[in-house]
């Protein structure tokens, strides 16, 4: 199943078929779905796709050549050995021709563990020969930290020369739901309250079964695909993890401040500091300031969150009951954690789709661009948009139950008192549509709801 990457691909297929040569940087977290975007882009296109090992630099060239081979039916490949990369690109653009060859490098970081001067390589190669051929090269990567500072970076020696870059970002909550067709609209939903937009978790999770026995399957249960995803994630991309992980599971705890996430933890509050300003360029945590507050660049109201769903779940419910899950009860904690948590999982990843609307698709029914979102803590109100036109925004959901709309005005006249003017009304619920989980409509003016 390809799910939620259209315009990545399309933009991805323009570059493929600009006649100019080019330099393209794909960049993104474990299980983002980069391989299978660029295995999309290749198919009945001319192209190698290489994925790069962590083995010594002989053996990546030589199964470089046995792909090159393979995508050119080019005997002159038999048995020929590259000295280096450069030597190998070269070739590739010599037996391109005038035609349009694709050469993909996943896990580009694996081949600089093996050649540390690799990107001087081949920013000598494209210098020289790269940006005169007819290649496409993509160099791809699941290190975020390494290919920002080392290939992305004005310290590197490509800095200037790639033609594009992209860093692939999880799915929308809109698009992450069409993995579960089958199951009605609130599990779909609350599922992913648990995963998040990460595609290769979604995939993990099957309709033919309920959320409870995907849960005991792939995450409550040592040997599941999930299990131990979060740890591999953080080993991959941080070398002293254990603080990293302290951290994560007191903001997922609720610890929201730097000096009471310092105290959770047993450091000072510059050391959080600067662990915090990490996790946040990794987006696996995020401050939020209020939208309402009038100075949000020095605001002291801002908290931070975990910004990664199936991070979150992993900190509050996996991390701590290993022992548990190690000794086979997972079925025990999904009834005394999990089960009780699913209420709030849910309502948590509903005030993300309203998010997700304002930012994404709002803009029509409000007549404006949405340049600004926020979270908002009221019982009718969830979120909060401010137009380009300064107007705002309230995103609203009826709660279950009794309806009164003392609240509601409560509200309004607060996001009123803090933004000078009448906020336009938009009211969300979900649909049984799974293909259209989200309704929407816009109150009339004067109109409470």
């Amino acid at each position: 199943m390809f799910v939620g990457r259209e315009h990545e691909l399309a933009v991805l297929e323009e570059l493929a078929d600009s006649g100019q040569p080019e330099l393209f940087v794909l960049y993104g977290r474990r299980r983002v779905g980069k391989t299978e975007l660029l295995q999309r882009l290749c198919d009945s296109r001319r192209a190698v796709y290489f994925l790069a090992a962590q083995v010594r630099e002989k053996d990546n060239l030589r199964a470089f050549r046995d792909a090159l081979k393979e995508a050119l039916s080019d005997p002159l490949l038999e048995g020929l050995e590259f000295p280096d990369w450069a030597t190998a690109l070269g070739f590739a653009a010599e037996r391109a021709g005038k035609e349009r060859l694709i050469v993909v490098l996943d896990e580009f970081p694996y081949l600089c563990e093996a050649s540390k001067g690799l990107p001087s390589q081949i920013q000598q190669f494209w210098d020289t020969r790269g940006k005169k051929s007819s290649l496409m090269i993509v160099l791809c990567g699941s290190q975020v930290s390494f290919m920002e500072n080392e290939v992305l970076a004005e310290r590197s020696p490509l800095f200037g020369r790639r033609t594009g870059q992209r860093r692939l970002v999880p799915l929308e909550p809109k698009e992450s739901v069409r993995f579960f067709p089958e199951w009605p609209v609130e599990m779909q939903v609350t599922a992913y309250g648990i995963l998040g937009g990460m595609p290769a978790y979604l995939r993990r999770f099957q309709d033919s079964r309920t959320l409870k026995d995907n849960l005991l399957r792939e995450v409550l249960r040592p040997e599941g695909y999930l299990f131990d995803e979060v740890q591999f994630l953080l080993r991959s991309e941080l070398t002293t993890p254990a603080t990293y992980n302290s951290i994560l599971a007191a903001v997922a705890r609720g610890v929201d401040k730097v000096g009471d996430i310092a105290l959770s933890v047993g450091v000072d509050s510059p050391t959080a500091g600067k662990y915090l300003h990490v996790l946040r360029e990794l987006r696996l945590i995020e401050r939020e300031v209020p939208i309402t507050d009038p100075n949000p660049l020095r605001s002291r109201r801002g908290r931070y969150r975990v910004a990664d769903r199936f991070v979150a779940f992993h900190f509050r419910h996996v991390q701590p009951n290993l022992s548990l899950i190690h000794a086979g009860r997972g079925e025990q904690v999904y009834r005394d954690k999990v089960e009780p948590d699913l209420e709030r999982l849910y309502d948590e990843a509903r005030q993300e789709f309203l998010l997700s609307h304002l930012r994404r698709e709002a803009a029509e029914l409000v007549d404006d661009e949405i340049v600004e979102v926020g979270r908002f803590a009221g019982q009718f109100v969830r979120a909060v948009g401010r137009t380009a036109s300064d107007r705002t925004v309230a995103a609203i959901v009826i709660p279950d139950g009794k309806r009164s709309l003392a609240s509601l005005e409560e509200e309004m006249q607060e996001l009123q008192n803090c933004f000078q003017s009448e906020p336009i009304k938009l009211v969300y619920g979900l649909t049984d549509r799974p293909e259209a989980p989200l309704g929407v409509e816009r109150v009339p003016e004067g109109e409470w709801l």
